[in-house]
């Protein structure tokens, strides 16, 4: 290694001259120095930023055409472990102070409501002053952390810290000296194992309290902003308008026709954009599901006694008020047209000053009583609409220790997706067909899951559905960086919860050599799937006296997730697609799906070779990442070595037992638990597919 750019830690366990034969081939690692050494790429700020503190294998293996493939194993943590929870935490803390702060500014409420309100204050102010505590936990870690072992999974402060999260990486070199990189990145299920297990995972949890959900009208984003919009609206307008008929009263004791017509065009103005303003449907359906208590609109007009339903009269009250506002104004207009038309000839007594302005008076008194009735009705539908956001998003999704516990869950996941989204983006920076397949179609994000669905393993697969699930809600942008240090090309969190943007920035001179809708900042939508299948004698018990059907659920529908994203992929891009037909690939998952046997493996290699035919991000979990997931991992590797690279068949469980005994995850094995033993009992393992057994003397 050179000194200068110490990136990792090599082991040397055996040295082999170059055109030595390896005497026993049983054990054909070749942890050397020389071969593992970094390429000037692999050191880059931009890995750097990524990948921390690597460990690296290197192997020499036989080919069927007795060749030679060199390959480079490397298990990297991340600074994204804990970087990315501590901005998560943060934006939390901001958007549920500022949820808080708003309906708390909502003004007087009626006693219904006003609880609604003290509910929602509660629940926001009991999340901020848990996360702020995580939070302060968090940043007293020295802040070259980048590893929670699995230890610490229970560890209250480090809930939203992924546990074992790693990049395993595999470099091959065939004979013809090219090079080819995998990846997959591991690490714990994402889990709340603080709070366990006992009444289940989220799914279930999220299930027991859909009634907090039924409970409030929902709207969209958009919504929110237009009520936000609308309210900003209204309290600058009206003292515009009353200020102007102010002014317009004023004038009209002057007796001066031009200085009287221009308040009027003034008035006529702000009045006109007033009225504007109001006439949005939105308001008409606040108030009439305001009037309701929060109950959907009733879709009938009349009731069956033929009388107007409270919901309709309460839009028929409104399109009176505004409409009031216009047929006020115009009245105005029209008695300062009459006055305005009086003519004074030297036969006629001049008016007195007083006389316009009496005539304006009672009309200009009508159009603000008109204006003071059209806003306090806005207003309360606008404050509705707000409170019902601001309920659906905190007290709507459950009580606070279930939002936080998806909040939790979330963070895990996120982080892990987003290291295995920059590695792939800094693989593909000169592939110009992945960067628009990323930009036309969004990024695939595969989990393969080995939790059992018996016991606490059942509530942490119901754990980690619901956080893949909410990963279709993030988004990320490539960005420019300011500098070129590993520190500037840290990603950073925008937006809020639901609608998260993840900001990648590149170095500037690597940024400007991107395609145009990459530098613009159009935004990569992610399509997560999750895919999973126990493996462990907790499975067996499970098939047997248990239930699967949460396995079949989340497979079958991350089927078909798949299948859409394939073929939107395919009309997108029919060249991107690859040599071999994509739908038959889906097929082939298809029926495995479909195939009524136990711990069906095959489901997870054929989903994993539609992940890599598509360039998706591929993530392997099992309960720590440590036992299930590094048997998932080297069976990967060496099957990719024989199905990619021609690894002689005869030499298959040879290199998947030498990666097992000497390779990367028995260094991860050893950093979470001092021990370089495997945790399964040989009893345990008759249970496992014989693919997925460790050889002897590694386990214990």
């Amino acid at each position: 290694m050179d000194a200068a750019h110490e990136a990792g830690e090599v082991k040397v366990s055996r040295l082999q001259m170059e055109g030595e034969t390896p005497p026993d081939f049983e054990y054909p690692a070749l942890c050397d120095s020389l071969h593992g050494s970094f390429h000037d790429r692999e050191n880059s700020p931009m890995m750097r930023a990524v990948l921390c503190a690597p460990v690296c294998k290197v192997y020499r293996f036989q080919t069927e055409d007795q060749r030679w493939l060199l390959v480079r194993e490397q298990m990297s943590e991340t600074p994204l472990s804990f970087s990315l929870p501590k901005q998560l935490l943060s934006a939390l803390i901001r958007s549920h102070t500022k949820r808080a702060q708003e309906v708390k500014e909502l003004g007087d409420l009626s006693p219904r409501w006003d609880g609604l309100r003290r509910d929602v204050v509660h629940h926001c102010d009991h999340l901020v002053g848990n996360y702020q505590e995580t939070l302060a936990e968090l940043e007293k870690l020295s802040a070259s952390s980048c590893f929670k072992s699995s230890s610490s999974k229970a560890d209250k402060h480090l809930q939203f810290v992924p546990t074992n999260l790693h990049s395993q990486r595999m470099e091959v070199s065939d004979p013809d000296s090219t090079r080819v990189w995998y990846e997959v990145t591991t690490f714990g299920a994402p889990a709340d194992h603080h709070q366990a297990f006992k009444q289940g995972g989220l799914k279930k949890l999220l299930s027991k309290h859909t009634s907090h959900r039924d409970s409030c009208v929902s709207y969209s984003l958009d919504e929110s902003s237009r009520a936000r919009e609308l309210l900003a609206s209204v309290a600058q307008l009206q003292p515009l308008v009353f200020g102007l008929t102010e002014e317009l009263l004023c004038v009209s004791l002057e007796l001066s026709a031009v200085r009287l017509q221009q308040v009027l065009e003034g008035l006529t103005q702000q009045t006109e954009r007033f009225v504007h303003a109001l006439k949005d449907e939105l308001v008409r359906s606040a108030l009439s599901h305001a009037h309701s208590g929060g109950a959907p609109p009733q879709h009938a007009e009349t009731s069956r006694e033929g009388r107007t339903s409270p919901g309709r009269r309460d839009e028929e009250e409104w399109d009176r008020a505004w409409a009031n506002v216009a047929v006020s104004l115009n009245c105005i207009v029209a008695m300062v047209d009459r006055l305005q038309g009086c003519e004074v000839t030297p036969s006629q007594q001049e008016p007195a000053p007083s006389s316009w302005q009496e005539q304006l008076l009672p009309l200009v008194v009508t159009l603000r009583d008109c204006v003071r009735e059209a806003v306090g009705k806005a207003r309360a539908a606008m404050t509705f609409v707000l409170l019902q956001e601001a309920a659906a998003t905190t007290v709507g999704q459950g009580p606070a220790h279930i939002v936080q516990r998806r909040h939790a869950v979330f963070s895990q996941a996120l982080s892990a997706a987003v290291c295995g989204f920059m590695l792939k983006l800094y693989g593909g920076l000169e592939d110009p067909d992945l960067l628009l397949q990323l930009h036309s179609v969004g990024l695939l994000v595969q989990f393969e899951g080995l939790l059992s669905t018996y016991g606490e393993e059942l509530g942490m697969l119901e754990d980690m559905d619901v956080a893949v699930a909410d990963l279709s809600r993030v988004t990320f942008a490539v960005t420019e960086a300011r500098g070129e240090e590993p520190k500037d090309l840290l990603p950073t969190l925008s937006g809020a919860w639901g609608d998260l943007v993840v900001e990648v920035p590149l170095p500037p001179e690597t940024f400007g050599s991107l395609p145009r809708e990459t530098r613009d900042g159009r935004l990569i939508r992610v399509h997560p799937v999750l895919f999973n299948i126990g493996i462990n004698q907790q499975q067996s018990l499970a098939e047997r006296f248990g239930d699967s059907s949460l396995q079949e659920k989340v497979n079958q529908q991350s089927c078909e997730r798949l299948r859409a994203y394939c073929s939107a992929l395919t009309d997108a891009r029919p060249r991107s697609a690859g040599s071999r037909s994509l739908g038959d690939m889906v097929s082939s998952l298809e029926r495995s799906l479909d195939t009524k046997k136990r711990k069906n493996v095959g489901v997870l290699w054929a989903a994993a070779t539609v992940c890599r035919e598509v360039r998706g991000v591929r993530l392997t979990s099992c309960k720590s990442a440590k036992d299930r997931t590094a048997m998932s991992v080297t069976l990967e590797q060496c099957a990719l070595l024989r199905e990619r690279h021609q690894l002689g068949r005869q030499h298959f469980t040879a290199a998947l037992d030498c990666m097992r005994r000497d390779g990367c995850r028995m260094d991860n094995v050893q950093k979470n638990v001092g021990s370089r033993k495997f945790a399964f009992s040989g009893v345990q393992l008759l249970t496992f597919p014989r693919l997925y057994r460790p050889p002897d003397g590694t386990f214990g």
